[in-house]
Parts: structure tokens; sequence; C-alpha cells
């Protein structure tokens, strides 16, 4: 074998046992768009919820109902349905009411779901 080839061999050999970067880099939530109207995310919210979201923790007394706004409302919403539907063809769009961010947004005991 020549000593060029090993030399690859040998850097492939190296660069296979670095370890690769975490699947946070993968990771996605569905928030509402800060500058959709109130009215349009609250259509959204109601779709998303009467359609799989799971709107349980942004009612009353919930770990999500503070702060008690359409758009903190609407963020729990759109992320709950598309983590839900995202494997199934489900997407972040709500009209154009939504976007992705790559940041978490929980909060103090409001945890918003990621599943990879």
């Amino acid at each position: 074998m020549s000593r060029a080839l090993l030399w690859i061999i040998l850097a492939l050999l190296i660069v296979s046992t670095i370890p690769q970067q975490s699947d946070g880099q993968y990771e996605q939530w569905c928030i509402a768009d800060e500058q959709t109207p109130d009215d349009v995310l609250l259509n959204a919210l109601d779709w998303a919820c009467g359609n799989g979201a799971d709107c349980r923790k942004i009612n009353d007394d919930q770990p999500c109902y503070f702060p008690n706004t359409v758009k903190d409302h609407a963020s729990y919403a759109f992320n709950s349905y598309f983590q839900k539907f995202k494997h199934k063809g489900g997407s972040c769009y709500f009209n154009g009411a939504a976007i992705i961010t790559e940041l978490d947004p929980s909060y103090n005991y409001c945890h918003y779901e990621l599943i990879p």
C-alpha cells in the first residue's frame, strides 16, 4: 500500500472517532409569529386545539396559562400540534401565523414538548 493511502485511511479512522454534534441542532419548535394580529392568532389557536393539539396546559390554573396572552397560548398550541403531527405531514404554517424556532420556548414550569 502506498504511504498516501495509509495516511488517508488513518485520517478517516481519526475523523470517524470524533463525536458527532448532538441531535440538538435539529430541535425545532413551532411558535406564534409576533407580527401576526391577535384575531388571526386566535383563529389559528382555535383550529389547532380543535384538531389534535393538547391545549390543556393553557387552561386556567395550568402551568402554561401565564402569561395569559393570545400569542403565548397560540405558541403552546401550535407547538403541540406541530410536534404531534410533523412526522405525519403536519406543518408549522397555521395560515402564516407561526414560525419555526430552534430556541426552546419553554419557561418556568411550562415545558414545550419536543419530539425528535
